[in-house]
């Protein structure tokens, strides 16, 4: 099947219209592993749909060790800070699965978003959502085990990819979480030996999510169960943008 805007869940959630006064502006662009969408505090030209790539949200501290604090895939966008007023933001965006995605110019986007509507609702829906998953990682990141965590990161990006594999590396997933290679090498080991991820060469497996559904902690709940009350399946985007 060709790829499409509307496999980014945001742009298929746009009424008609919306959507056709959009795609006009919409470019196709690879995004891969590493492709550092925006620097923290760097200039921010586009809004980035991802469709098939998941991006981390990561906060650099100055030493150079980072910490993710959300993630982007095919149900939102990157650069909320270019809708907001903010124009840029202390993070750091870059993919952490390879795939690809669209963007379209940050003055086009800011000029359909001032125009309200549907399309203004919709961001704004995906911003509280968004800032759900901060809060909640923030809470995670302090109260719960390296284990634990390691089930929210694989089953949140697992809801952003088509698939049950992951191509990552412990060292990458270790900077993701902000913890050392070591905690997850032990974590995965775990989780592997009681058969819910099949580990090897870099690429995990999911092999059992109900088992990783139990073994996680409160959190992927939570956030979770915010994006879909936020954010309504495609068919329902344009009823509920009348009805709230």
């Amino acid at each position: 099947m060709a790829a499409s805007p509307k496999d980014n869940l945001l742009l298929a959630a746009l009424p008609e219209e919306d959507y056709a006064e959009l795609l006009a502006s919409l470019e196709p662009v690879p995004m891969p592993l590493g492709m550092a969408v925006y620097e923290s505090g760097g200039p921010q030209g586009y809004v980035y749909f991802p469709t098939s790539s998941i991006v981390s949200l990561l906060y650099v501290l100055e030493d150079g060790s980072s910490a993710e604090i959300a993630v982007t895939g095919c149900e939102g966008l990157v650069g909320i800070a270019l809708f907001m007023g903010g124009e840029t933001t202390p993070s750091r965006a870059v993919v952490q699965s390879a795939g690809r995605g669209y963007r379209v110019r940050a003055s086009v986007l800011k000029q359909r978003f001032e125009r309200g509507g549907a399309l203004q609702l919709l961001l704004l829906r995906f911003t509280q959502a968004l800032i759900t998953q901060m809060t909640q990682t923030a809470v995670c990141n302090r109260h719960h085990s390296v284990d634990q965590q390691l089930c929210r990161w694989l089953l949140l990006s697992l809801d952003r990819l088509p698939g049950d594999d992951l191509v990552m590396t412990q060292q990458l997933i270790a900077n993701m979480l902000g913890v050392r290679r070591e905690g997850v090498t032990e974590a995965a080991g775990k989780l592997q030996a009681d058969g819910l991820i099949e580990y090897n060469r870099g690429r995990i497996k999911v092999v059992d999510r109900e088992k990783l559904e139990q073994r996680v902690c409160e959190c992927y709940a939570v956030v979770k169960k915010e994006y879909d009350r936020l954010l309504p399946p495609p068919a329902m985007a344009g009823l509920a943008a009348t009805t709230v």
